[in-house]
């Protein structure tokens, strides 16, 4: 099995001449062209509604056979954002609730919770987006005025370094960067460089191609009252959270559908707004020398002259060519429920109810976006335990315990719609077949299951306390009071 750290060191042996710096700036070049990122960037500009349709030129046939640019016509680039509304779908039906963090340790569970709280969450969402437009997104793990912290990166900015075919452990890892900076007093962009490996952080600048040696430093720096701490992570501090196993952003799938979807609304519009083309004119006899003359004098009089040639009298025709709207909205229909299905989402207006809202039924429509979210999740749960190894140092560190041997289970509350009623009856007949706390988790309005138990058994202790009051004021049933006279 060949890593891409053995290529490296293979071609580095094969050119003896040639240095780590000189070699690392050939893989920048070619990282920089290269297919997988053009998507990763194509899929985050279509996420924000930068799409192909804002390029769009109306062309007509020139006198040459060969398409020519006009300005006279409609160009309308509607967009219709069919593509972030699937991302947004995948992105709240996983990640919209906070994950469960559960351990058979309850002081692990607490520290799991309180270091993955609200702030995590959010910084987890921007992940997911991530990870569905670029098809893999990244977490760096560092240290900041002593706190373990987590900051997103751009994955277009990444270029991994895998040990193994399978893309499941970092040997290096490198980030290219651009910052604005101040040269006197002009404003410019320059490109920055940090390599990380086990060892520590070669940060470069790069100008026109070539890596400029800035400083080599370690992964953390503690700071104490003898001096600075330099130490360094047995890993490369960084987190790949994966959409699927080969990296494929979800815009590889559904790109030429939302595509066909802008163009076909835009040539819509143009068709509505083209009101004089829709009718084809045959002139007879015009009295006039040109056609541009005869287009002015249509749109600034609605009228146009016409003469008698050699006894022929002249005149003015129609052809009318109807556009049809409903032709484009069965296209459109067809297209967006293409779009849907090859990006495997959740379409909320199908028709799959048939009069009968039940849970079997709510259930068949998020099929696909279930399947999806199922190998999303399973390429999640290994990035998890990734990440959770840099957490229990941390935690081993900083003297909250050992926690190295413990497992955590981490999981997905997914946001899926229900029928309540149901829910709740089906909750009430699971009573003594199994647990309570079961039951509690499954019902839909409970939000903290170990909460909701507490205070089950609270009211539990209260209805016993005013038992007990109720019988001492009324006797024992023998017609002994229960109270002193």
């Amino acid at each position: 099995m060949i890593t891409d750290m053995d290529i490296i060191k293979a071609n580095l042996e094969y050119n003896k001449g040639v240095s780590f710096t000189e070699f690392l700036e050939a893989e920048i070049s070619a990282w920089k062209d290269s297919k997988a990122r053009r998507d990763m960037i194509a899929g985050k500009l279509y996420y924000d509604g930068a799409h192909d349709i804002l390029d769009r030129k109306r062309t007509v046939i020139g006198s040459d056979g060969l398409p020519v640019e006009v300005y006279n016509l409609p160009n309308n680039k509607l967009l219709d954002n069919q593509y972030a509304k699937l991302v947004d779908q995948k992105v709240n039906y996983l990640m919209a609730k906070k994950p469960s963090f559960q351990a058979d340790n309850k002081n692990y569970s607490d520290e799991i919770n309180t270091m993955f709280g609200n702030r995590f969450l959010r910084l987890f969402r921007r992940v997911g987006e991530d990870s569905l437009n670029c098809g893999i997104a990244w977490l760096h793990v560092y240290y900041s005025a002593g706190e373990l912290k987590f900051m997103r990166i751009s994955p277009e900015e990444v270029l991994p370094f895998w040990r193994d075919n399978d893309h499941t452990e970092l040997d290096a890892l490198c980030r290219v960067y651009a910052i604005e900076v101040y040269i006197g007093r002009e404003k410019k962009i320059v490109e920055k460089v940090e390599y990380y490996d086990t060892k520590g952080v070669k940060k470069y600048t790069l100008d026109k191609g070539k890596l400029i040696p800035e400083s080599e430093e370690s992964h953390v720096k503690v700071f104490t009252s003898e001096g600075t701490l330099s130490m360094n992570w047995e890993k490369v501090p960084f987190i790949a959270f994966k959409y699927n196993a080969r990296e494929l952003p979800l815009i590889n799938r559904v790109k030429s559908l939302q595509d066909a979807i802008n163009t076909i609304t835009s040539d819509f519009m143009n068709n509505m707004q083209e009101d004089a083309r829709n009718t084809l004119l045959i002139l007879i006899n015009y009295d006039g020398e040109n056609l541009g003359e005869f287009r002015r004098n249509l749109s600034q009089y609605g009228a146009v002259k016409v003469k008698t040639v050699d006894g022929a009298a002249g005149d003015l025709k129609t052809l009318q060519v109807e556009v049809k709207a409903d032709n484009y909205k069965a296209i459109l229909e067809v297209l967006k429920k293409a779009l849907i299905e090859n990006g495997r989402g959740l379409d909320a207006k199908a028709d799959k109810m048939g009069g009968n809202i039940n849970q079997m039924n709510i259930q068949s429509m998020y099929t696909d976006i279930d399947l999806d979210a199922n190998g999303m999740e399973n390429e999640y749960q290994a990035s998890f335990e990734e990440l959770l190894w840099f957490v229990n140092i941390h935690l081993k560190n900083t003297g909250a315990g050992d926690f190295k041997n413990e497992t955590l289970e981490v999981v997905f509350n997914r946001d899926i719609l229900i029928n309540e009623s149901e829910s709740i009856d089906n909750c009430a007949k699971s009573v003594g077949v199994i647990s309570n706390e079961t039951i509690v988790a499954q019902h839909p309005w409970v939000t903290d299951p170990e909460q909701e138990l507490k205070k089950i058994e609270q009211e539990k202790q209260q209805a016993m306390e005013q038992y007990s009051e109720y019988q001492g004021a009324f006797g024992d049933g023998d017609g002994n009071a229960g109270a002193d006279e």
